[in-house]
């Protein structure tokens, strides 16, 4: 399948992470790669590794027969210049996700590995590290890579190599993977996410059933859209998980117990107080990933005790710090309002910090339904006042302070340097996190939660959502005991 590389240029669209994993590869098909970003530093970089590149502008009246395909890095779009043009001109263009699945099968770097792949709005990160929590204690070679950090380019040239491939796969890396057919595929859930890329939610919804068309499909039966994709699965046999009691072929809960009846008559597979995170989003991940690590014969105990040995990772509703009474936790991973919505769920009292680039999303549901558990709500970042508007409409009587965070001192230099580097400026963004958090606290007394789930993307303020979670769990740390609950 990858002969048709051998002496080619191949153009390689985005010098990121998953840019940087193809270059080994191509030169050991011996294709010849040329890399192409829309940023002078990212090709500069190229250049220094003694890679040929061709700076984005230029291609637009390059000779598109030179290449023999274009691999392009997830983020960019269907209908961004370089992409289009090379569609035009009758070249392939595939994902990342989409080479290293051909790489794998003509066995380039040993025989070709089983791969689950983990994909839904929310709950990607928890479920595919509990994948691979379950496959390290039933003793199989394995490992997490994908959307999670690790390419999956670098873990498959590994020595000594997996077995299994525990794959978080985005929406916009299953799009442009049409050709992979996992062992094993599961869709957690589908909510409002990435329709400014996608164009909509019919298309955002494709992408994800893209997960299930290889031997076992995985759908979350509790959300509707995950449940309403069975129908449309292509898997050669598809199952369900709920958070309640399963049906023949399906897994669920009955009297605190995780139990499978999807691949066995009925077994135990582990008791649900013993799961992080604690409550209903972190038993639908622990029954997605027993659910996968199931389809491949992983015996009952090793779930239980892959399960057990798992732990919550930072950013995914972790406690930071108890101060008088009162828990701050960090959810920063919960990057639209689906995942804003299991977590305030969570908690019977909640001071909600909130705020930043809803990518088109809606938030009039989430606000009607969790209007019930907010002390007070303190907002921050670009769409601040979509969120504040929906509160006036569906929480009149919950105090609300949004913070006017461009006319925050030294703001309007930040953003200067933003336009001038690219990059928000991570002192002026950690500043206006400490005056969110002293707000919030100032709001809280005991049995309250100051919770960080903005509901929204990071990248207008904060480096990345890890750099807004570090910069609440910073300015938390600073609080003493007078800070709290002067306004209640």
């Amino acid at each position: 399948m990858l002969e048709f590389l051998r002496g080619r240029d191949v153009l390689v669209a985005g010098w990121g992470v998953s840019g940087r994993s193809l270059i080994a590869p191509l030169r050991d098909i011996g294709a010849r790669p040329v890399v192409t970003d829309n940023g002078p530093r990212a090709l500069a970089e190229a250049a220094e590794l003694g890679l040929d590149i061709a700076p984005a502008p230029e291609l637009e009246n390059t000779d598109w027969s030179r290449f023999a395909l274009v691999i392009t890095s997830p983020g960019w779009r269907p209908d961004s210049p370089v992409l289009a043009s090379a569609v035009a001109e009758g070249i392939p263009v595939w994902g990342d996700v989409e080479f290293a699945w051909w790489v794998d099968q003509a066995r380039l770097y040993g025989p070709v590995r089983k791969w689950l792949v983990i994909t839904g709005t929310n709950g990607k990160t928890t479920t595919t590290a509990m994948t691979h929590s379950i496959l390290r204690a039933a003793g199989i070679p394995s490992v997490a890579c994908g959307n999670i950090g690790l390419p999956i380019l670098d873990a498959l040239r590994r020595s000594p190599g997996p077995q299994v491939l525990a794959v978080e796969l985005s929406s916009f890396q299953l799009h442009w993977a049409p050709s992979v057919r996992p062992e094993a595929g599961v869709v957690l859930n589908v909510a409002e996410d990435h329709l400014d890329w996608h164009g909509g939610l019919d298309a955002y919804a494709a992408a994800k059933a893209r997960a299930l068309l290889g031997r076992i499909g995985v759908v979350g039966l509790d959300d509707p859209i995950a449940a309403g994709l069975a129908r449309r699965s292509k898997a050669r046999r598809t199952i369900g998980f709920r958070i309640g009691v399963p049906a023949d072929g399906e897994l669920g809960v009955v009297d605190g117990k995780l139990l499978d009846r999807a691949f066995t008559k009925a077994a135990i597979l582990a008791e649900a107080k013993e799961i992080s995170p604690p409550g209903p989003a972190g038993i639908a991940d622990a029954l997605a990933a027993a659910s996968l690590t199931r389809a491949i014969d992983v015996a009952p105990q090793f779930v239980r005790e892959g399960l057990v040995a798992h732990k919550v990772g930072p950013h995914r509703s972790a406690l930071v710090r108890e101060l008088g009474g009162v828990e701050f936790v960090d959810d920063s991973k919960a990057t639209n309002p689906h995942a804003a919505r299991s977590s305030i769920l969570g908690h019977q009292h909640v001071i909600w910090l909130a705020g930043g680039q809803l990518k088109g999303a809606a938030v009039e549901d989430l606000v009607e339904e969790v209007a019930g558990r907010l002390v007070a709500v303190v907002l921050f970042g670009m769409d601040a006042p979509v969120i504040a508007a929906a509160l006036a409409r569906h929480a009149p009587e919950v105090p609300v302070l949004e913070l006017d965070t461009r006319d925050h001192s030294g703001m309007g230099q930040a953003l200067m340097n933003e336009a001038i580097t690219g990059r928000p400026d991570s002192d002026i963004a950690d500043a206006v996190m400490a005056r969110a958090v002293r707000a919030a606290a100032e709001f809280a007394g005991p049995g309250d939660t100051v919770l960080l789930a903005p509901a929204a993307a990071s990248l207008d303020m904060f480096t990345d959502y890890t750099h807004r979670g570090r910069s609440f769990a910073g300015a938390v740390e600073e609080l003493k005991d007078e800070d709290l609950g002067r306004r209640l």
